[in-house]
């Protein structure tokens, strides 16, 4: 494996001015490890899901003025596509990374995903306690697990563009980040954990 881990310039990438220039450092510092990782992981869980998965990297081809404050990749049962499905997403702001299950707005069945995250709320709540859930994917924003309450879930259910993210937030400086190794054997960690409610998602489609 080469992947040595990400960087204080993969990160700082999201400090540079104007869509072309943050998109050439996206497309030159970032999508070459997002394609290494991502190929590892999205082999990793389709061993574990015994179904095939596909990788997915953003290419923020709808910009034409704004450059992104953030990139991610997506792995997915679809090939075509991953934002109308239960997804797995690893990507970076300018101060963090982010490991994360995403049900998002676009997804389809969502009110039933919804209603049986619900119905599995005390599973959810005894996921890691490192967890921290996000409640709309274009904000950095998130609260932790611990700080989940059932309406928040509700609101993911009843609210047309809510969403739901959860999983985990690195700092850019931490060893699980920095890593390679240590990484990949996090990302797989997190996923692991998050299985049963992604194929709890699954299951309402």
């Amino acid at each position: 494996m080469s992947f040595q881990g990400f960087t204080s310039e993969d990160f700082n990438t999201f400090n540079i001015e104007g869509l072309e220039e943050r998109m050439a450092a996206i497309q030159d510092r970032i999508q070459p490890k997002f394609q290494e990782v991502g190929s590892l992981l999205t082999d990793y869980l389709a061993a574990e899901i015994q179904n095939e998965m596909f990788l997915h990297i953003a290419k923020h081809a709808r910009r034409t003025v704004n450059p992104p404050h953030d990139t991610w990749l997506a792995i997915a049962d679809n090939k075509r596509g991953y934002k109308k499905h239960p997804h797995f997403q690893i990507g970076l702001f300018d101060d963090h990374l982010f490991i994360w299950l995403a049900l998002i707005y676009e997804l389809d069945h969502k009110q039933q995903i919804a209603q049986a995250f619900t119905d599995h709320y005390e599973e959810l709540k005894a996921l890691p306690n490192d967890f921290v859930v996000s409640l709309d994917h274009m904000k950095k924003q998130s609260i932790p697990l611990q700080a989940l309450e059932i309406k928040d879930v509700h609101r993911f259910r009843d609210v047309k563009k809510a969403e739901f993210l959860i999983g985990r937030h690195l700092s850019p400086t931490d060893s699980r980040v920095t890593n390679g190794e240590t990484f990949i054997n996090t990302a797989k960690g997190t996923f692991k954990s998050l299985l049963p409610f992604y194929q709890l998602a699954l299951k309402q489609r």
